[in-house]
């Protein structure tokens, strides 16, 4: 009997925590077809370098990277990532919060694209983009931590 392949249930953004201090997280609904729905199942989603914007009083994710298939005869040479902008759903609240934040010099990090369920989600949170010198230090601190824990 064949084994079902697993399939990430979290696609997780790592590069976000190492850039940004991250704040409090929301979760929002994604406007997705069909193609791109089956390419986050199947965990071929690129978060990384991905952000929010806030247009017309409505949240896009931009630079996302699902990694489309295309089924269709004839489609030959077509681009197989897609990069395009998406509709984000949320309330009205939670829009107008962010759109403060972002006022503020904050800046809104998608960190996991969640795939359980019937609906894909994704977690965005605030942040404030970090230094060098705060690079620097974050990777002494769990370089530090890894060698207490030997």
């Amino acid at each position: 009997m064949k084994k079902k392949a697993s399939r990430p249930s979290v696609i997780v953004n790592r590069r976000a925590r190492f850039d940004y201090e991250l704040g409090e997280d929301l979760v929002v609904g994604l406007s997705l077809n069909g193609r791109e729905v089956r390419a986050a199942r199947q965990g071929h989603v690129q978060l990384r370098g991905a952000y929010v914007t806030i247009r017309d009083e409505e949240l896009w994710l931009n630079n996302a990277s699902f990694s489309i298939v295309n089924n269709e005869k004839g489609t030959h040479g077509a681009p197989t990532v897609d990069s395009s902008v998406r509709k984000l759903l949320a309330k009205r609240k939670q829009i107008d919060h962010l759109a403060d934040s972002k006022k503020q010099g904050m800046t809104i990090i998608p960190t996991k694209l969640l795939t359980e369920g019937r609906f894909i989600k994704l977690v965005i949170a605030l942040g404030k983009g970090k230094k060098n010198w705060d690079k620097r230090q974050t990777i002494k601190k769990r370089d530090l931590e890894r060698e207490s824990r030997r």
